[in-house]
Order: structure tokens, then sequence, then C-alpha cells
């Protein structure tokens, strides 16, 4: 487990608030346990989908330096993956990050090259591109291989950051930051499934 996580959520003109905005939420919650997640991207204030004003907390490069980085997805997404003077300024590093999307931010993931072989989850009108970017699409809200994760759907934005809470906090400390935003009265039932679909993809415990 890391003493400090650093975790980069990548937004860009256009970003899907659900995508941002629930992990930056949910990962906040374990600050006891150095976890510090921030909205990362170009320029200075962007607008999202549906007209939010927000000022990026942290430049586009500052993704090369933390521990986790997660891409949304927005309305200009196709764009930006054509855009290689942009994505040159990422070099990530799987070795040494956890790398997620979700919905079109897998095309990004296909673009830099980060999906390998594996396949990949998304949404139904990102699924062309991420197809024509060379990528296996899977019916399935999540999937991960590795320090790589994908997920397809606005809401599947919490598997990703359950995922992220697992890796680098562990079982205990992720229920405990899940149930205090699970719904009342359904708390233990909405955190088992969120565990569920994410645990699977896990790597195993170490001898």
């Amino acid at each position: 487990m890391s003493a400090s996580t650093r975790i980069a959520i990548l937004s860009f003109e256009g970003f899907n608030e659900l995508d941002s905005f629930i992990p930056l939420g949910l990962l906040n919650r374990l600050q006891a346990q150095g976890f510090k997640a921030e909205l990362c991207g170009p320029g200075g204030t962007i607008s999202s989908m549906h007209g939010v004003q927000v000022q990026l907390q942290r430049p586009l490069e500052w993704a090369n330096e933390a521990e986790v980085v997660l891409f949304g997805s927005g309305l200009y997404t196709r764009a930006i993956a054509e855009n290689s003077a942009l994505l040159d300024r990422l070099q990530l590093d799987p070795l040494r990050q956890l790398i997620g999307a979700q919905c079109s931010g897998s095309l990004l993931l296909a673009r830099l090259g980060l999906l390998g072989q594996q396949p990949a989850c998304t949404d139904a009108s990102s699924k062309p591109w991420v197809l024509e970017a060379g990528a296996r699409v899977l019916d399935e809200p999540f999937h991960a291989q590795g320090p790589i994760a994908t997920a397809g759907g606005c809401l599947a934005s919490q598997y990703l950051a359950t995922w992220v809470m697992l890796m680098k906090a562990g079982e205990a400390a992720t229920r405990e930051a899940l149930l205090t935003v699970a719904p009342v009265g359904d708390k233990e039932a909405y955190v088992e499934r969120l565990l569920k679909t994410v645990q699977p993809f896990l790597p195993p415990p170490c001898a």
C-alpha cells in the first residue's frame, strides 16, 4: 500500500461530469490513507458537456508523475485522440502507475498504446471508435488486467474508483469509504455489488 497516492483525473473541454466528479468525490474519501485526487488537464478553466465551468487543479503533465491516472469521457474525445501534439505530452508508465479509463476515455488508452492486447469496456456511442483503434470491446461494466482498467457507462466510474481503492488501500479501507456514500437502507448490498464486480480482476495476494 502506498503512503501517498496522487490521482490525476484527466478532464478535457466538454468532459462528462459523472466521469470526473464521481471518482474525485469517492477517492478523496481516503485522504487519511494518503489519497489525493485532483482534476488534471490542458488549460486552466474548462466547461463540461452540460456547461459547468471548472478550474483544473493540475496541468496535463502532472499525470506523468501521479501514481494513478484516470481518463474520463467527453464531447471531444475523438478529436483529442487525433491530436498527437496533445497526447505526446502524456508519458504514462503502467510499470509504476495504475491507469484507468471509461467510455470514450478507452479510445485514448488505445491511441496511447496502453491497452496492448487486452480487451476494453466502453459505452455504445464510443464502441465503433474503440474498435477502429484496434481494441476488442467487451459488453461488460468493468475489466482490468494488471495495472490497466476500463469501464463502460457513466456510472461505471464507481467501479474504477473502487478498483483504485482496493489496489492501493485494501478491502477494509475500501469498504469503509464506500459505506459512507452508499444509499441509506441499501448500504451493505450496494458495497457488496461494487466489490463483487471489481475483486475478480485484482492480482492474487502475495504468498
